[in-house]
């Protein structure tokens, strides 16, 4: 048994882990698109590495684009078998599948025009609407907690990861040749103080652990509760400079953690009087999925629920679904709050709204989550004078600050609870992914520390005996 790392290998995006058995078999873990890697993004998303045709059956850990979003490509190039995921996770990956699409037809619809004026050739999307409203002919649900056979001497079991509504980890027990190993992949670890979800949960002793390290080296601002620090900048921004507070934040997740947040400032009567805009259709078709499974929220939120039926809306919300919609908002003066996808700003309406307040003193752009070095988010926080979007270059004049409690993903204190209903000794290699390499070296040491004995950090398309 081999695994080989194609995605998500010393760098944060493109999860794609793929297992090769000794009869041939192949098993992928995650299909996700890589975001945020500049000029590189487009052909590390057209080239997987492998053979789609190869690939017998895909199990995905949790609908985020940067773990699913070459599913449709996956598909159209040839792959054939299940896609198993648990129900949640079926829900939003079509809906954020369909998105993805829409934005990358639109976007080439835009590139195009220039390069037909320039006599240059045509470009095409990695995937239609069609194709992902296709892939999802393939989808199968598996829920949490049950073995499940999905081929002969290959079972299957999810754990919630408490990342994301439908999150999980994946536990595989695979025999072969009658010996029996059993290889966990974290998929992305959630927060053991997430504010909606469930902690993520024990999982049975593995031989082989695959883990996310986004926040491998660093702990999460947990000194200043997030409504708090809402506060602060939506005081600061449209109370006293009477400006616009620009929140790019991811349509899943993010999104329902600042309406919560919102939601609690107004159940404590300290919210602002003014109009706080979600300004994503596809952030208002994912909050109404989340909805619907509150038996995945934590006693927290479950007892909001007895005198708040509806945790994620609040006086002053409006939610802008049509195109013309949201550009109005761009004419318009009087302060408001405009919450908007993508959350690394790097594609979608938000990136419309920075260019649009970003050279204006009054205002701010608050970011609230992990942003890839080469996105626009990233670039914003890197203190420059300057940035370009849309190939136009703007001077930075609002003010750029980010929340850093926000995160869905775990510290290096969740990561290490999160593998503490494991006995080190007992597992006989730990890969480290979904990380940049500078804190997987030093989560690498933590888990040394800890008792762990051989800790890898493959490379992209790096092969690794299992044994």
């Amino acid at each position: 048994m081999k695994i080989t790392f194609h995605g998500a290998a010393r760098t944060v995006t493109g999860s794609k882990h793929l297992i090769t058995l000794k009869n041939g078999k192949n098993i992928l873990l995650d299909c996700g698109m890589f975001q945020g890697m500049g000029k590189e993004t487009d052909a590390l998303n057209r080239h997987f590495g492998f053979d789609p045709k190869a690939i017998d059956c895909l199990i995905l850990s949790h609908a985020h684009i940067d773990h699913s979003g070459l599913i449709p490509k996956l598909v159209s190039d040839g792959f054939k078998g299940k896609i198993y995921c648990t129900p949640a996770t079926r829900e939003l990956t079509a809906v954020l599948l369909v998105d993805s699409a829409r934005i990358q037809e639109d976007d080439i619809k835009y590139h195009n025009k220039k390069r037909k004026a320039t006599g240059l050739p045509l470009l095409k999307p990695l995937y239609t609407v069609d194709e992902a409203e296709a892939a999802l002919n393939q989808f199968s649900v598996v829920e949490y907690g049950e073995w499940s056979m999905i081929e002969p001497g290959i079972e299957l079991l999810y754990t919630d990861a408490g990342h994301i509504i439908g999150s999980a980890a994946v536990h595989l027990r695979i025999n072969e040749e009658g010996k029996q190993q059993q290889i966990t992949f974290s998929g992305d670890v959630g927060r053991y103080r997430d504010v909606i979800l469930k902690s993520p949960e024990v999982f049975p002793q593995a031989d082989i652990i695959i883990i996310e390290s986004t926040y491998g080296n660093s702990l999460h601002d947990l000194h200043q509760p997030t409504p708090d620090q809402l506060l602060l900048w939506i005081e600061k921004t449209c109370i006293q400079k009477k400006g616009k507070l620009v929140i790019p934040a991811f349509s899943v997740g993010r999104t329902q953690e600042l309406l919560y947040a919102l939601n609690q400032l107004e159940l404590e009567r300290r919210l602002p009087e003014l109009d706080y805009f979600v300004d994503s259709p596809l952030s208002v078709e994912a909050t109404e999925i989340v909805k619907k499974y509150p038996q995945y929220f934590n006693p927290r939120i479950r007892k909001v629920l007895v005198k708040d039926e509806d945790p994620f809306r609040f006086a002053g919300l409006q939610y802008i679904k049509t195109v013309d919609e949201s550009k109005l908002l761009n004419f318009r003066d009087e302060p408001c709050v405009i919450i908007s996808a993508s959350g690394m700003a790097d594609a979608g309406r938000v990136k419309h709204h920075i260019s649009n307040t970003i050279e204006n003193s009054r205002n701010t752009i608050l970011l609230t989550g992990y942003c890839e070095p080469h996105s626009l988010g990233a670039r914003l926080q890197s203190g420059k004078k300057e940035v370009s979007i849309y190939g136009v270059q703007h001077e930075i004049h609002a003010e750029v600050a980010s929340i850093r409690s926000m995160s869905a993903h775990g510290d290096y204190e969740d990561l290490s609870q999160f593998l503490a209903c494991q006995d080190p000794k007992a597992v006989r290699k730990v890969f480290l992914v979904h990380g940049e390499y500078p804190v997987q070296i030093d989560f690498r040491e933590r888990l040394l520390r800890k008792g762990f004995t051989d800790v890898e950090i493959p490379e992209m398309h790096q092969v690794m005996g299992l044994g």
